[in-house]
């Protein structure tokens, strides 16, 4: 598998953690919601992610679960892993032994530790400098997640230091005019243009997409959506692109919701057959009848509109 570099685009679907009834981890569920994401047009997957629970794994059941993820994928698009962790040394383990096994690339988000601008900067230069200079990285941009709010100069500061960064996942909040400094500075040859792939379950991508971001690197129940704005808006639909959007956007922004969207998340893709069950590992959300009942509802008038758009 090639490594990622700054040219990646389209759709990097953050993959859930299957897990059984019991909290155990679901291999077999694995190889059914590798296939069910590639089937749906993704263009690389990434785990580990803050979706994915990955602070609910061990060590090894994380190694495991990348090695099984890659095993499926046998590189047909690139796999990205989360390394993010308190300590460097954690990190360093993590990601050479992803990236021993295959993956493309790895993801770091900041601590929540850090406040200003120069400790931001530094921290990215000692995680470059852990990670090796092979290792080509994603800086994860989420302060909702993280607290750290990361300004776009600093962001350019680590993009013109720092070779290995190529990606970055934004995340922020209220955060178009930062794609849009970005991708400015980039064109007027002040820094290294990197790719830009988006989060947040996609919920301004068609007006993230005409700000310069090259595609999404986010989880939904439907990932076609995200696929299908992309490639639209990529083909100069714009309109096309806005219209579908529109018609998963009530189910996108109930599954948006902090603290039960994963729970939304599992429930819709056990529902669609893409893993077994929707267990989430505790501790996690739990839906209650009257939420799943809205699910359902808001399933029904997505189908409905959809066969409108033809």
């Amino acid at each position: 598998m090639a490594l990622l570099d700054e040219g990646a685009s389209g759709v990097f679907v953050i993959g859930v953690t299957p897990f059984a009834e019991d909290g155990a981890l679901d291999l077999d569920s694995t190889d059914r919601a590798v296939d069910f994401y590639l089937e749906r047009g993704a263009t690389g997957l990434t785990v580990l992610g803050m979706m994915g629970e990955a602070p609910k794994l061990t060590a090894e059941e994380a190694r495991s679960f990348v090695r099984r993820v890659l095993a499926r994928v046998g590189g047909r698009v690139p796999v990205v892993a989360g390394v993010s962790a308190p300590g460097f040394a954690p990190m360093r383990e993590l990601a050479e032994k992803v990236m021993d096994d295959g993956a493309a690339g790895v993801m770091v988000a900041p601590p929540a530790s850090l406040r200003t601008d120069d400790q931001i900067y530094n921290y990215y230069e000692m995680a470059a400098e852990t990670l090796g200079a092979a290792t080509p990285f994603v800086l994860q941009d989420f302060p909702l997640a993280t607290g750290v709010q990361i300004a776009p100069g600093v962001i350019q500061r680590i993009v013109r230091a720092i070779p290995s960064c190529v990606m970055l996942k934004h995340e922020d909040w209220p955060g178009l005019a930062k794609i849009a400094a970005l991708r400015a500075a980039s064109d007027r040859g002040e820094t290294r243009r990197i790719s830009i792939l988006v989060g947040n379950g996609g919920i301004l991508l068609p007006e993230e997409l005409s700000r310069g971001a090259d595609g999404a690197m986010t989880g939904f129940a439907y990932p076609e959506m995200l696929v299908d704005v992309w490639r639209a808006h990529a083909a100069g639909n714009v309109e096309r692109a806005h219209d579908l959007f529109d018609a998963y956007l009530p189910l996108a922004r109930y599954e948006q919701q902090p603290g039960l969207g994963l729970a939304i998340r599992k429930y819709v893709l056990a529902r669609r057959g893409a893993i077994a069950s929707a267990t989430l590992r505790k501790p996690g959300g739990k839906l209650s009848q009257a939420d799943i009942a809205d699910i359902e509802r808001l399933i029904a008038r997505q189908e409905r509109r959809l066969s409108e758009l033809g």
